[in-house]
């Protein structure tokens, strides 16, 4: 793996593993795979970005490692993410920040940053990342790839190191719809040890993905276009409206008024359940544990999880603390259920006037390292795509369009959401537009 490790100058892995001969055949054979450093593996380490599991090997594979092994896939190396895959740009990794292989002086999305880097640099053919707001959605977007979640229960979690259990959900990279479609398609389906996941056999992906999708009825919410996206942006969504309307689609006016509302609400979840998941970490049970004489227990906790947490972390989780304590458990984290459930509602009043619903993927391509310097600013960079994990549904990214910014092309990303467990025509839809187009094709200069 020489060659990957000079060419990984974007920070895109932790660790480069030697390439093992061809030992098995099956449908994903020969393609090489990154994974995302916080879904364990026998090989190497996992990480999760982050000092407190600085040395930590997995005794066992998470599920969906298995199962694309098992189906001739070779896997590459672990990729840097935000730590915890938390974050928006990849920026709060304890290895370093993740390079934009457009624009090295700019982010590439987070918190799966790594693996998006390392397919949009052509440094493996796909890659696997966790998506708990945007995470794979959002990074693919700004490196001008495909970026699929599933619908959440579709794959399984099991070796995924957990951040907010109701929301993670495991997906791909690719180059193109197809790969990821395949990679999918392999690793979904029933698996015993997730509670979460459907007990029914894996969908068929790939079947009918090249077959169009008569009367295609395509849903645009007013609240995804306006003054809150870049020019640039604006201009690559109508553009692909008009591309799918040229395709035969209909275009449907839809309303999804709790688009804003959504980050307050994934704010009050995903801290919520955040702050019981790395409980765990305390120095003694797990994680990294302090060099220094403690006089009591509660000093040993405090002192290895100040060292071995980043400041991102340990926002969330007192954030998380906090709406869970007493006297504010209603205000906060029941409300926010009760959110969620109205947002359920929203869509499914949507997909029935429409299959798929189209817009932005982000409100802006690419920003500069370090330009985010206020977590809020930061966290509204997933205002289109942290609903889709608070329902549940499915949503893909695709390459619609660039930006031309300091005489550098930054990517648009297009993104589509299905209804629960329709993820077969999602991809269809996805697929029929990059049929249509050649944005996919496009490549960095350091691929040239």
């Amino acid at each position: 793996m020489t060659t990957m490790q000079e060419n990984d100058v974007f920070n895109a892995f932790h660790e480069i593993w030697d390439v093992p001969e061809q030992t098995k055949t099956g449908p994903l054979e020969g393609m090489t795979v990154a994974v995302k450093d916080n879904i364990v593996t026998k090989t190497g380490t996992t990480t999760c970005g982050s000092k407190m599991l600085k040395e930590y090997k997995s005794p066992f594979n998470a599920t969906v490692i298995d199962r694309i092994q098992d189906a001739g896939a070779i896997l590459v190396g672990k990729t840097n993410c935000d730590e915890f895959a938390m974050g928006s740009s990849t920026e709060h990794c304890a290895w370093g920040p993740v390079l934009n292989p457009w624009d090295t002086t700019r982010v590439p999305g987070g918190s799966s940053g790594g693996s998006a880097v390392a397919v949009a640099a052509r440094l493996c053919d796909a890659a696997l990342g966790s998506d708990t707001g945007g995470s794979i959605r959002q990074p693919a977007a700004l490196c001008g790839i495909v970026g699929y979640k599933p619908t959440y229960g579709l794959v399984s979690r099991y070796g995924l190191v957990a951040f907010a259990s109701s929301l993670d959900q495991i997906g791909t990279f690719s180059v193109n719809v197809e790969d990821s479609a395949h990679l999918v398609e392999t690793m979904a389906g029933f698996d015993e040890l997730d509670s979460t996941c459907r007990d029914e056999p894996a969908p068929e992906l790939t079947k009918h993905l090249h077959k169009s999708i008569d009367n295609l009825r395509i849903g645009v919410p007013s609240q995804y276009m306006g003054n809150q996206n870049t020019n640039d942006v604006e201009a690559a969504i109508n553009a692909a409206i008009e591309t799918y309307r040229a395709l035969g689609a209909t275009i449907v006016e839809i309303d999804l008024p709790l688009t804003d509302v959504g980050i307050s609400t994934y704010y009050v979840l995903a801290p919520a359940e955040c702050s019981s998941n790395l409980a765990r970490y305390d120095g003694i049970r797990y994680g990294h544990r302090t060099d220094k004489q403690c006089k009591d227990l509660f000093e040993l906790y405090s002192e290895s999880r100040a060292e071995g947490f980043g400041s991102e972390v340990k926002r969330r989780i007192m954030l998380g603390t906090y709406v869970l304590s007493s006297g504010y458990y209603d205000a906060y984290y029941n409300n926010a259920l009760k959110t969620r459930r109205l947002i359920c509602r929203e869509y499914e009043t949507a997909f029935k006037k429409c299959d798929v619903i189209l817009g932005p993927t982000t409100p802006s391509p690419a920003f500069s390292i370090g330009e985010k310097n206020d977590p809020l600013s930061m966290y509204l960079c997933d205002v289109y795509t942290a609903n889709t994990n608070i329902a549940g549904i499915c949503g893909i990214s695709l390459p619609c369009g660039f930006s031309e910014v300091d005489g550098k092309l930054l990517p648009i990303g297009l993104h589509l959401q299905g209804a629960w467990y329709d993820d077969a025509n999602l991809l269809r839809a996805a697929q029929m537009f990059q049929n249509s187009t050649e944005f996919h094709t496009v490549t960095p200069e350091c691929v040239k």
